[in-house]
């Protein structure tokens, strides 16, 4: 297994993408393909005492798409940035996944554009695994797609439900519409059809699900477009970094609170690890035809690892050949049909 790294994406890199690199690599024992300014990612390797590791290989890319760049743009004319050669790599056969920090929309277009989606998918979209009170929960999309048609929400339903299957090991996944309120009419229109979509799909559709009951464990797949979705998780990732924060200057405060913190140290470092990105790594780019993880911007070594593992993971899996066998599920007028007949 051959995991290709933009090694230039992201908060902190090269840095901690290379560091993250080398532990994965030690640890799971994958080959690595580094990609990007090969002096600083030599510099990085002799930091981490790893310059000549066997397995670990490095790929020249001299630019770098930045935050700022205007997606399509920069993957069209940044032929030579890290995030660009890594996704023809991967397009090329000479990897057997990518995993980058880098820019979403970059990530998103490039993905599209050089290794396209699987043939019948129209958007493809982030599934998130969020943690809840259950085994967690998917979360599709959260921030791919900002507007999304009815039949583009269908399709993130069956590709949520088939991926919940094959890599979370959810039985029959429990699919939910994100909205305003729970009843059937709730809603814009856009909601509304997909609504009936859902529910004529062949899916275990439970109906809308609101913001706060997300974590409550009642559901494990998670509709919605990715404006709402980006809204959601960001929101959850602050909720909790906030609540931890203050949970810890309250723990902190005094004699007697530095007495309980030490008595529920563990069940504290628990709930910080339960509530980490860093913990999860990344997230797959569901709908293209080769496996594309996107990393947390802010990824530091150990979330690498886990994107990396996640990226492993995803390309031993038949996930895209099974999303490629149900296309003809996700047409919006097949399930239209199948409902009249």
């Amino acid at each position: 297994m051959k995991i290709i790294i933009d090694a230039m994406g992201g908060d902190h890199a090269p840095e901690e993408i290379v560091k993250g690199a080398v532990q994965a690599h030690q640890t799971l024992g994958h080959d690595l393909l580094l990609v990007g300014r090969e002096a600083d990612i030599r510099r990085c390797l002799r930091v981490e005492g790893t310059e000549n590791l066997p397995g670990i290989q490095i790929q020249n890319a001299d630019d770098v798409i930045d935050m700022n760049d205007d997606p399509t743009l920069a993957i069209r004319r940044k032929k030579d940035s890290s995030m660009v050669v890594a996704l023809n790599l991967l397009k090329d056969g000479e990897g057997d996944a990518v995993v980058s920090a880098g820019s979403t929309g970059a990530l998103l277009t490039g993905a599209t554009l050089i290794v396209r989606r699987i043939k019948g998918i129209r958007r493809a979209a982030l599934a998130p695994a969020l943690p809840n009170m259950g085994a967690g929960a998917l979360l599709i999309d959260c921030g791919a797609n900002a507007e999304c048609t009815p039949e583009q929400l269908l399709q993130f339903a069956y590709m949520g439900d088939l991926y919940a299957k094959r890599m979370l090991g959810i039985g029959s996944p429990r699919v939910a519409l994100l909205n305003n309120g729970t009843e059937e009419h709730k809603g814009t229109s856009m909601h509304q059809e997909t609504y009936q979509l859902l529910k004529q799909a062949d899916l275990n559709f439970v109906g809308n699900v609101e913001g706060s009951q997300v974590l409550f464990g009642e559901v494990d797949v998670i509709v919605t477009d990715g404006f709402s979705g980006n809204i959601l998780l960001k929101t959850i990732e602050g909720t909790a970094k906030f609540l931890l924060k203050n949970i810890k200057e309250i723990l902190m405060s005094g004699l007697k609170n530095k007495l309980a913190a030490l008595m529920v140290k563990n069940d504290i470092g628990a709930l910080k690890k339960m509530m980490d990105p860093n913990e999860i790594g990344g997230t797959a780019l569901l709908g293209i035809s080769k496996p594309v993880i996107k990393a947390h911007g802010s990824s530091e070594a150990s979330a690498v690892v886990n994107a990396i593992r996640q990226a492993a993971e995803f390309a031993q899996s038949d996930f895209i050949q099974t999303i490629a066998e149900h296309i003809d599920d996700m047409r919006m007028d097949s399930v239209k049909d199948e409902k009249e007949f």
